[in-house]
């Protein structure tokens, strides 16, 4: 391995894991709170990341190594889950669509985070404009210190801008088609939940929310900027 992917590579898998077992465990504690303990049961109400990672460890663990080499550095891919009761969902289609809502609004809350810092970075002359990669969006002033951690932030705010946008997209299996439910009556919210049932939907609708995924992430991503610069 190149020796300057090592530092890359730890920013980007810190990242992913940190914001996908917030992400999860947004879902989890969403749930128990709304009267769904399934996650709870499988500890998930957690920012550990062991028990997500153990759920499904090809998506936390082995995809996202993987495809960070596979793209050189200049990206990672991956996924996780969390258990909720399907019966409790179509007995409560709102709950539901509250705790889907809540794994895409821990990726707003880290983002904003994150391009708070950087905008204070940036004014107080730490950090310095970069732009050569969604790695570099910000740079060190030259300190190895502040280099570190403005390639951690760039990545931390990518990131989860992506998987904002991402998961909001309203196809299956993605959190936008739960989201939707707060927006129908509970009646059709039922009968919605019952169309997606079958596993075909959640490919069928990968493949949408892939070739849709352009025209989406541009429009946040630069709006999400303003809070950068």
């Amino acid at each position: 391995m190149d020796p300057e992917l090592l530092p890359l590579l730890l920013a980007w898998f810190f990242a992913f894991v940190f914001s996908t077992t917030l992400h999860e465990a947004a879902h989890a504690w969403a749930a128990l709170r709304l009267g769904d303990e399934t996650a709870y049961q499988g500890g998930q109400v957690s920012l550990n990341p062991l028990p997500h990672m153990q759920r499904e460890p090809i998506g936390m663990v082995v995809v996202p190594l993987i495809s960070f080499f596979l793209m050189q550095g200049r990206w990672m891919i991956g996924w996780a889950s969390a258990p909720y009761d399907p019966t409790w969902a179509r007995r409560h289609p709102k709950k539901s669509a509250l705790m889907a809502l809540a794994g895409p609004v821990s990726n707003l809350l880290l983002f904003v985070l994150a391009g708070i810092a950087m905008r204070v970075g940036l004014q107080s002359g730490y950090f310095l404009p970069g732009g050569g990669s969604l790695s570099a969006l910000i740079l060190g002033s030259g300190a190895t210190a502040s280099a570190g951690l403005a390639t951690v932030l760039s990545v931390f705010f990518t990131l989860n801008v992506v998987l904002f946008a991402f998961n909001l997209i309203p196809v299956p299996p993605l959190d936008g088609s739960g989201v939707i439910q707060l927006f129908m009556p509970d009646d059709l919210a039922r009968r919605y939940q019952e169309l997606f049932t079958n596993p075909m939907w959640s490919i069928v609708g990968l493949v949408a929310a892939w070739r849709l995924f352009d025209f989406v992430f541009g429009p946040i991503f630069r709006l999400a900027l303003l809070i950068v610069v």
